[in-house]
This record gives C-alpha cells, sequence and structure tokens, in this order.
C-alpha cells in the first residue's frame, strides 16, 4: 500500500505521542507514521516500535539529520520544548532548523505547534508583568509566534496549530497542594477568569484531522484549539470529585505566583496573567465547534478526569 507518511518531531513526547497514537488507531491504513526522536534506544522509543511506527533518530539542532529524517515523508508535525532548556533563542534556532528541513525535504504539508505573541497585547514597554530575556513578556510563546514567520519565509505549506493549556499539568505540579491546614488548594492566580485547557491525546488527534483534511484546506491557516474553558472554581470542583475530597480554589496573585521560587515560576506567572487579562480573546479564539469538526472525541475535563483522574496527586 502506497502509504502517506508523516513525520512526527518529539513522538516521545506529549504533543508528538499524541499524534502518533491517533495515527496508528486509523485502521483505514492511509498514513503511516514515522516517528522522530533524539535516543531511538530509549523504552518509549521501543514501544512506538513494538506498535508499529517506523523510529528514526534526528535531533533540532542538527538540520542534516532532520532532512534525512524528513525525507520520503509527505507530511510532519513538528513541536519544540522550551522547558527543556527555558531559552527563547535555543527554541527559535530549533524552529529554524526544523523549518529549513521542511523545506529541503519537499514537504507537502506541515503542522507547527505554535502559541500567541502575547506582546501583541502587552508590549515589552507595557509594566504590567515584567520583561524576561530581555524581550519577552512569555518567552515560551513569544518565541514560537515568531518562528512562525520562519515557514512562511520558507515556502513550507504550514498550519500554525495554537494549542494552550495540558489538563495533565495538573498532575504534575501545577495542581492542588495542601495548605497547612491540611486542605488541598489549587492556587492558579486566574481569579474569576476561564482557562482555556486541553487533553494532550486531543492535540495529536486535533492534528491528525487537519493532516487528513490536506493542505488544499489548511496549508496557511492558524487553528486554535482548547477542550473546555473553565474557572478556577469549576476545575477545583472536578479535582474534589475525582479524588474524593475537597478541593478549594484560593487563587494567587499573580505577582505571588512569580515570586513562589520554583524555576520558570515568573514565565508561569506571566502565562497565566495573560490568561487571565485577555481571557475574552484566548478563549474566544478557540471555538469548541470548530475543534469538534476536526477531533469529534474531543474530550471535556470531566471526560479526562473520568480516564486520568487517578494521577491526580494527593499528597
Amino acid at each position: 500500500m502506497n502509504q502517506k507518511i508523516i513525520a512526527v518531531v518529539g513522538a516521545t513526547g506529549s504533543q508528538g505521542g499524541g499524534l502518533v497514537k491517533a495515527i496508528l488507531a486509523d485502521t483505514s491504513g492511509e498514513y503511516a507514521v514515522r516517528a522522530i526522536t533524539r535516543d531511538t534506544t530509549s523504552p518509549r522509543a521501543r514501544e512506538l516500535a513494538e506498535l508499529g511506527a517506523e523510529v528514526v533518530r534526528a535531533d533540532n539542532y542538527d538540520e542534516e539529520s532532520l532532512v534525512e529524517a524528513f525525507t520520503g515523508a509527505y507530511g510532519a508535525f513538528l513541536v519544540t520544548n522550551f522547558w527543556a532548556h527555558m531559552s527563547a533563542a535555543k527554541e527559535l534556532e530549533e524552529a529554524g532548523n526544523l523549518a529549513n528541513a521542511a523545506k529541503r525535504a519537499g514537504l507537502q504539508h506541515v503542522i507547527w505547534s505554535t502559541l500567541e505573541d502575547t506582546r501583541d497585547h502587552i508590549p515589552v514597554s507595557d509594566d504590567r508583568m515584567p520583561t524576561l530575556q530581555g524581550e519577552y513578556k512569555v518567552p515560551h510563546f513569544d518565541a514560537k509566534a515568531e518562528a512562525d514567520r520562519l515557514f512562511t519565509a520558507a515556502g513550507v505549506p504550514t498550519t500554525f496549530l495554537r494549542t494552550t493549556f495540558y489538563w495533565e499539568n495538573l498532575a504534575n505540579g501545577w495542581g492542588a497542594t495542601r495548605d497547612a491546614d491540611g486542605v488541598l488548594t489549587l492556587s492558579l492566580p486566574m481569579g474569576g477568569a476561564r482557562l482555556a485547557g486541553i487533553a494532550v491525546d486531543d492535540i495529536g488527534a486535533t492534528a491528525y484531522g487537519i493532516l487528513r483534511a490536506g493542505p488544499r484546506e489548511y496549508a496557511g491557516r492558524t487553528v486554535h484549539i482548547a477542550g473546555e474553558h473553565l474557572t478556577g472554581e469549576q476545575i477545583a470542583a472536578g479535582l474534589s470529585k475525582a479524588v474524593g475530597e475537597p478541593v478549594v480554589y484560593r487563587p494567587l496573585t499573580h505577582d505571588a505566583y512569580r515570586g513562589l521560587g520554583f524555576p520558570g515560576a515568573d514565565e508561569a506567572g506571566n502565562m497565566l496573567q495573560y490568561y487571565t487579562e485577555f481571557e475574552d480573546y484566548f478563549t474566544g479564539v478557540r471555538g469548541l465547534a470548530e475543534v469538534r469538526k476536526l477531533n469529534p472525541g474531543l474530550k471535556t475535563f470531566t471526560q479526562w478526569l473520568d480516564t486520568f483522574g487517578h494521577t491526580i496527586p494527593t499528597k
């Protein structure tokens, strides 16, 4: 069978892993997956090979390795991991290599996992939040947005997939913690604003919907996605049900959150302030009905909790 090969960067990670899963679950056989990773011997890479993926080594900092990995593929899903280094400059370097390699390999359709440029709403001169790394408000948003133009300049047929907060974050350090009285407390500094969240598998599944629709419909377009828009009170109520005890929502101020001192606290605090102050814009462009057309199985927060609620830490 003459299958269309989708090269997936970050295949052993969250977003890429969701797309690999979606492709492998498609029984039509129209598409095959080429899982790209820096370490083909890792347990996750070996698992993907056993499930039927072609596993290929490449590195985002090595353009030649990316060209080789993309050659012969129909399309690709491209993502970077800011949190591995927390450097906007490195993220832009990765994106430039990905864009150049995609052009050189002749890919027919690329999805670039990106985000808004927060400086469109909060200029660097605006002192509502600190400026980071010299020229950014939320570097992992702003650098990805800057990188959009690299794909356009390279002439790569690209869909710009603007993602959002993962529900999985609530099980990985962003969720409820116990206060001095032992009460589980959700302290995300969102006030009464709604947070646009999504399950990571749904990012991959939605990307697959875009790839199936094809470049004629989606190349050059920006697609904003989310699974649901919820307030902190609603998230806490869902967590309460999932863990079997009350979770109280007591939002910190943005300054207090930035002052928590964990690596990237200033970045995270700025991001959450952006979510809060520009809630109407951010949730407004992420129309759930449009996402559901691409991904009919799009999960609500409750549905995600039904499957993954056991991963929510309570200690």
